[in-house]
C-alpha cells in the first residue's frame, strides 16, 4: 500500500494492491505486460456489457455505463503513464554523458 494514506482506504476492486517489494520482484516487461492485460480486459468487460445490454440479456444501463467508463479512464492511465515513460527514456536518452 502507499505510505501516508489512512488504512481505511481500500484498493478499487478489480485492481490488485502492488506493494513496493512486488513492483521490483518482476520484470518492466511482465509488469507492463500484465498493465497491458488489466487494460484489454476492461475493455472486453465493457464491449461484452455492451453486447449483453443490446441483445436484453438483462444487463443495466448504469452497469453498462460504469463499465465503459471504467475501461475508458483505464485506457487515459494507461496512456498517461507510457507518456511519461517514453518522455523519461528520452530525457536520459538526451542527456549528455559525463566524460
Amino acid at each position: 500500500m502507499i505510505s501516508g494514506l489512512p488504512s481505511n482506504i481500500a484498493p478499487l476492486p478489480g485492481l490488485p494492491s502492488v506493494t513496493p517489494s512486488a513492483a521490483s520482484d518482476k520484470g518492466f516487461g511482465s509488469v507492463f505486460s500484465d498493465a497491458v492485460a488489466r487494460v484489454e480486459s476492461f475493455g472486453q468487460n465493457a464491449d461484452q456489457s455492451v453486447q449483453r445490454f443490446l441483445s436484453g440479456e438483462g444487463e443495466e444501463l448504469h452497469e453498462v455505463a460504469l463499465k465503459s467508463q471504467q475501461a475508458e479512464l483505464s485506457f487515459e492511465l494507461f496512456m498517461q503513464v507510457r507518456n511519461k515513460l517514453i518522455s523519461a527514456y528520452q530525457e536520459v536518452m538526451r542527456a549528455e554523458p559525463e566524460v
